[in-house]
């Protein structure tokens, strides 16, 4: 079994433990969106979904009186404008575990902004509307409760000197703590092949750890990559990340591993194929040296430095989507809207338009005026 092959069977496997827990129509939505979604995307339904049913379970009568496993089609047609927005208003700050406690005794909480929300309410709109054209409750309530605005934030990326700065510290550890340190040495080609790789690639942290030895083709400066959605593509890096990659090789092919784990490219230092948690960690422990002002950079803002530092080289926003791995430009051009209006600020500088009349006349007098002295 491939690994792309095993982090999809193991999310089918969360995805039924949870509905287990849930009304019977949930696993039914699932099956119906199997075709068309991925694995990670039917699992962040059922999340949602699950936290949506406990919370009508916990909070919300008539849904209080039986076990949410037992919720009939019809009891889920009970559902109101008035339960969304309570439940809109409740993922603003609710208890997912209370078995979880924090370092003061208390429950561990959730705390959701407007984006998690929205999403979370889209995931149960999706499933009601599921429902509805299904012919399995009257009506959609959740089409009554608006959705969020959603507030555009800067995108956050590393300039040419964090950028600098960041691919150092993961060769010398200079700026790292004692422990760290420790570590650094061990590992110092890895790390700094990795963060060449988003910086020199733009993939996504499930592309990075999915990679296998065999997808890597120094001679052609190429590796194979599995797309969101399980899609394969070959993408093509510079001549810095093939020298980086290549020295950490040199190193990797002489290392024992695990079973299941030998044509893993990027190990941790439990000779296993390293988790999408542990190349974030990687990622934030140097970035907390090299831009200490910006605490939240993270794989994705440098796959946003790597697009914005494309886009700015070439203005083609079509070469950043399909870079990016972007199934639409238009995904491409939300994000990196600023980009487009620095160009369009650009245009404004290289169009003149003739003089006028008046400062045309103004000149001529001021020259007559000159040659006459």
């Amino acid at each position: 079994m491939t690994y792309r092959e095993q982090v999809d069977a193991n999310r089918i496997e969360q995805i039924r433990s949870i509905c287990r827990e849930l009304p019977k129509s949930c696993m039914d939505f699932l099956r119906h969106i199997a075709i068309t979604t991925g694995t990670f995307t039917r699992l962040a339904y059922a999340i949602d979904m699950r936290t949506f049913v406990f919370y009508l379970n916990r909070e919300r009568f008539p849904f209080s009186e039986k076990n949410p496993t037992l919720w009939t089609d019809d009891d889920l047609s009970h559902l109101t404008a008035s339960d969304l927005t309570a439940y809109t208003e409740y993922l603003t700050y609710y208890f997912r575990n209370e078995d979880q406690i924090e370092a003061n005794g208390l429950p561990k909480a959730t705390v959701n902004h407007e984006r998690a929300i929205k999403r979370k309410l889209c995931s149960i709109r999706s499933w009601y509307d599921y429902l509805f054209k299904e012919r399995r409750i009257p009506s959609n309530p959740t089409l009554l409760v608006p959705l969020p605005k959603i507030h555009e934030k800067p995108i956050l990326r590393l300039n040419a000197d964090e950028m600098t700065k960041m691919l150092a510290e993961a060769e010398t550890g200079d700026g790292l703590t004692k422990g760290q340190r420790r570590f650094q040495k061990q590992t110092s080609k890895r790390d700094y092949a990795i963060l060449s790789l988003f910086l020199g690639t733009g993939i996504r942290v499930s592309e990075c750890v999915g990679i296998n030895i065999s997808d890597v083709n120094l001679e052609e400066n190429a590796f194979l990559v599995t797309r969101k959605g399980g899609n394969q593509v070959v993408l093509y890096f510079p001549p810095e990340v093939a020298t980086a990659i290549g020295e950490y090789l040199e190193e990797r092919l002489k290392m024992e591993t695990l079973p299941g784990h030998e044509d893993a490219l990027f190990l941790s230092i439990q000779k296993r194929r390293m988790t999408q948690r542990a190349v974030e960690k990687l990622v934030k422990k140097y970035a907390a040296v090299a831009a200490p002002l910006k605490p939240k950079i993270s794989p994705h803002k440098l796959r946003s430095t790597y697009a914005t530092n494309l886009y700015h080289e070439t203005g083609d926003i079509y070469l950043v989507a399909d870079m990016l791995g972007h199934s639409s430009v238009d995904t491409t051009r939300k994000h990196y809207a600023d980009m487009t209006d620095a160009r369009r600020r650009m245009a404004a500088q290289h169009v003149h338009l003739p003089e006028r009349i008046e400062e045309k006349m103004n000149k001529a007098e001021s020259d007559d005026s000159f040659e006459g002295k």
